[in-house]
C-alpha cells in the first residue's frame, strides 16, 4: 500500500498515436472547438495534485497541438505506435523519458486517453488523491450501473449479473460500475514493479454515466459534438485570450435574411449594438475583420461604416484568414472567429477561439467552442465584445510591466 509523500510529483501521460482506422486524425479531431488530445490536457493541468502532463504521440501535428495547450510532448519509437502496442507500453516509456529529463522520480503515474471527451478536472484530481493519501495502489473512472446484461449460448440467452427468473426492483440492486477508460491512476513504484494498470487495492473514482462517451467511430464523434454543449462548463474568452477579432457577416451580423426592391437590389438589416460592440473592440486595440464569401456592395458598406477592413468574395475563407494573420503577425490560436454556417467550419478549425452564434446552423455550433446566447443580427457581436470587454465595453487597462 502507498504511502502519503509531501509534494509528491504526479505525471499524467496521455497516449495519442498518429494512426486512427476508425476516425481518421482522431486525436486532432475537435469537439467544441478542441481538439481531444487538448480536451485531455486541459482536464489534467486543472486537475489538483497533478504537477507534470506529457503527451506520448508519434504524430508531429500531435506534438505541436499537446504544446499549445501546455504539456509536454514525448516521442513514441514505432515499435510503440503501432496497433498492438499496449498503453502500458506507452506508460512505462514516456515515464523512463520523463524521469530522464527532469531529473525527478514520479510517484503517481496517470493513464488518462483522448478518447473520453468529457473526462474532468475533478475526476483526474479524485483519482490522484486515492493513490496520494494511501488509499489504494491503483483507481480508475467507472460509472454506476443497474442493468441487466445478457450472453446469447447454444442454449439460448442467459443472464449475466441477475438470474433470469428472479427481477428485482432497480432500487433492490447493489449498483455494479462499468469501467470508462478515461483515467487510471497507480502508485508509479507498483506500476514499474507490475507492468499493469491493476495491482494491489484498486479504488473507484465514480463519474457521472451521462458524461460517459468513448470515441472509437465517426457516430461516436458526432454525439460527442452534438451533447458537448450540454456537458461542458460555459466558456467564453477574455480580453487576454485573444489577439484579433474575425467577423462572418451574412447570419452573423444579420438576421441571414435579404431584402430586395425592384431592381433586384438587396438590403439587410445590421443591428446598432453591434457596431458599438465593434468600435469598443477597435478602441481597446483588437484588430476586427470582416471575412465573406458574399460579393456584394453591402458588406463593404458596412465595413466602412464601421471602419474596420474587410475581405469579400472570397471562395475559400480559410486560406484568406490564414495569409491575413500571416500579413498582420498574429497567431491564428489567439483569434477568434464568429460565423453561422458550414462555409465557417474551415475556419474553425483554423483559430483558436470558434465562436457560433446561437442561430448558426447544428453542426456550427458543434464545432464551436463558445455560443452566443443572441442570434445573428440580434447583437450577437455585441454580446461576443462584451465578453473581451466586460458588459459596460471599457477598454482594459493595461498591467504593469
Amino acid at each position: 500500500m502507498p504511502t502519503k509523500k509531501p509534494n509528491p510529483t504526479v505525471l499524467a501521460v496521455i497516449p495519442a498515436r498518429g494512426g486512427s482506422k476508425g476516425v481518421p486524425a482522431k486525436n486532432l479531431a475537435p469537439v467544441a472547438g478542441i481538439p481531444l488530445v487538448g480536451r485531455a490536457v486541459r482536464a489534467c493541468l486543472g486537475a489538483v495534485g497533478v504537477t507534470d502532463v506529457v503527451v506520448s504521440t508519434d504524430d508531429h501535428a500531435i506534438a505541436a497541438a499537446a504544446r499549445s495547450f501546455g504539456a509536454e510532448a514525448v516521442q513514441r519509437p514505432a515499435a510503440l505506435a503501432g496497433d498492438t502496442a499496449t498503453s502500458e507500453s506507452a506508460v512505462l516509456h514516456a515515464l523512463d523519458a520523463f524521469e530522464a529529463t527532469a531529473g525527478r522520480t514520479a510517484d503517481v503515474v496517470l493513464l488518462v486517453q483522448c478518447t473520453s471527451p468529457f473526462l474532468t478536472s475533478a475526476e483526474v484530481a479524485e483519482a490522484v488523491a486515492r493513490i496520494v493519501g494511501g488509499e489504494a495502489d491503483t483507481a480508475f473512472t467507472a460509472a454506476p450501473s443497474h442493468g441487466f446484461l445478457w450472453r446469447e449460448t447454444a442454449e439460448g440467452a442467459t443472464g449475466v449479473n441477475h438470474d433470469k427468473a428472479h427481477r428485482p426492483r432497480r432500487q433492490d440492486r447493489e449498483a455494479e460500475y462499468l469501467e470508462t477508460g478515461a483515467v487510471y491512476a497507480m502508485d508509479a513504484a507498483g506500476f514499474r514493479t507490475h507492468g499493469h494498470r491493476f495491482f494491489g487495492r484498486t479504488a473507484l473514482v465514480v463519474t457521472d454515466p451521462a458524461r460517459v462517451l468513448e470515441i472509437d467511430d465517426p457516430h461516436d464523434l458526432a454525439r460527442a459534438k452534438a451533447v458537448a454543449p450540454l456537458l461542458d462548463d460555459p466558456a467564453t474568452p477574455s480580453f487576454a485570450d485573444v489577439d484579433a477579432v474575425v467577423l462572418d457577416f451574412d447570419g452573423t451580423q444579420t438576421d441571414d435574411r435579404v431584402h430586395l426592391d425592384a431592381e433586384g437590389r438587396e438590403f439587410v438589416s445590421a443591428h446598432r449594438g453591434d457596431g458599438l460592440g465593434i468600435a469598443a473592440l477597435r478602441r481597446a486595440g483588437l484588430p476586427v475583420l470582416i471575412l465573406s464569401t458574399e460579393q456584394n456592395a453591402v458588406v463593404a458598406a458596412r465595413a466602412r461604416k464601421l471602419r474596420i477592413p474587410v475581405l469579400h468574395g472570397i471562395d475559400r475563407k480559410d486560406l484568406a484568414l490564414k495569409e491575413w494573420c500571416e500579413a498582420e503577425g498574429i497567431d491564428p490560436a489567439r483569434v477568434l472567429y464568429a460565423g453561422n454556417d458550414v462555409n465557417d467550419l474551415p475556419c474553425f478549425h483554423l483559430v483558436g477561439w470558434p465562436v457560433a452564434v446561437s442561430s448558426a446552423h447544428d453542426s456550427v455550433r458543434a464545432a464551436a467552442r463558445a455560443v452566443t446566447a443572441t442570434p445573428g443580427g440580434f447583437g450577437a457581436i455585441r454580446e461576443i465584445a462584451a465578453w473581451l470587454l466586460g458588459p459596460e465595453l471599457n477598454t482594459p487597462t493595461p498591467l504593469p510591466n
